[in-house]
Order: structure tokens, then sequence, then C-alpha cells
């Protein structure tokens, strides 16, 4: 049932008069009423909890320069994360407001643990972004800092292509995640006092 349908309901069982036919709409009425409840329990829940859309970002620059190779795989999914932001992304850094200086993006894969034979049997994955944030003056709008991202999968000889596909799809999605820790990181970039 509709919202609406239910305000009818409501306003139905309200306008009818006469015990009979409010002893018919009962049972409508009252689902009518715990949907209603329920409905304001959960926003209520919600709001409490912390839970807000996200809305519109904002920055505090205009227009941003990304000082790194444009072919590497994160450069061009935080510059299509950051297309729909209001915050234009510039081909020179002389005409950005700021510049994003990202000094190295690395994946790096290292033997977790071992099988009885001694062949490994969990691998860590681990990507590391470093970046920092200035702007032509060389003020810091953000120091230098870095991110590091890591996932473990275990590893099985007799499903090397079903295991070499998980790895490639982790490190995708540890791409995608520290794209979207360094946007939160813009977001929260002041300009220097």
């Amino acid at each position: 049932m509709s919202w609406s349908e239910h305000l009818r309901l409501i306003g139905a069982c309200r306008s009818d008069t006469g015990p009979a036919a409010g002893a018919a709409k009962a049972p409508a009425r009252r689902r009518a009423i715990v949907t209603l409840l329920a409905a304001a329990a959960l926003v209520a829940t919600l709001g409490g909890c912390g839970f807000r859309l996200r809305g519109d970002v904002s920055y505090a620059f205009s227009t941003l320069f990304i000082n790194s190779p444009s072919n590497i795989p994160f450069t061009v999914e935080l510059k299509r994360a950051l297309a729909g932001s209001g915050t234009k992304v510039v081909d020179s850094a002389a005409a950005a407001q700021v510049i994003f200086d990202v000094s190295g993006v690395v994946d790096d894969k290292s033997v977790l643990s071992l099988s009885g034979g001694g062949r490994a049997r969990e691998y860590l994955l681990t990507k590391r972004v470093t970046f920092a944030l200035h702007d032509a003056d060389g003020k810091d709008w953000l120091p230098a800092a870095e991110i590091v991202i890591r996932r473990s999968f275990t590893f099985s000889e007799s499903e090397v292509l079903a295991r070499e596909a998980e790895e490639a799809k982790l490190f995708k999605d540890m791409q995608t995640d520290a794209v979207q820790q360094v946007v939160r990181r813009l977001q929260a970039a002041r300009k220097p006092a």
C-alpha cells in the first residue's frame, strides 16, 4: 500500500459514522496506523544513528591539477570521481588553484602464510598511495600523507585462474577504496592561514 492509500484509509475511517462502519474498517485502520508508526520509528532510528544522505560534495577550491601520469588507473579513476563534484580538473598547474601531487601508487603482494609443504597458502595484498595537496605558492592544503589498504586472500594451486581473477578484483576494489579515501581527504582540505 502506498502512503496516499494509507492516509485515505485513515481519513475514510474517521469520516464514517456509526459502530457498524467503524467495526468493518477497524482492521484496515489499525494496519495503516501500525505502518505509519513503523515508518516513523525507522526514520527516527536512522536519524539517531547518524545516517545522512551524502548530498552535494563541496571542496574549498574550484580548480585542481593532478600531478601524476594520466594513464595510470588510479589517476583515471580519481578524475572520474571528481568529475561531477563542481570542482574542475584542469590540464596545467598554472590554471589550477591547488595541485594534487601523487608521488606514488604501489601495489604489493607478499606471502602471509605457508602450507605444511612450504607452499604459499595465503597472500597479503597492499596498495599504497602517497600524495600531498598544495597551492602554486607551495603552501600545504594537505600535508604529505599515505593511504595504505591491505587485503588477504587464500591461494590454491588447483584453482590458479580463479585465484588470479580474485587477486585482480581485490586490487581493483582496493583502488576504488583508495580513491574514495582521497576524495574524502580533499573535501576536508582547507586553505592555509
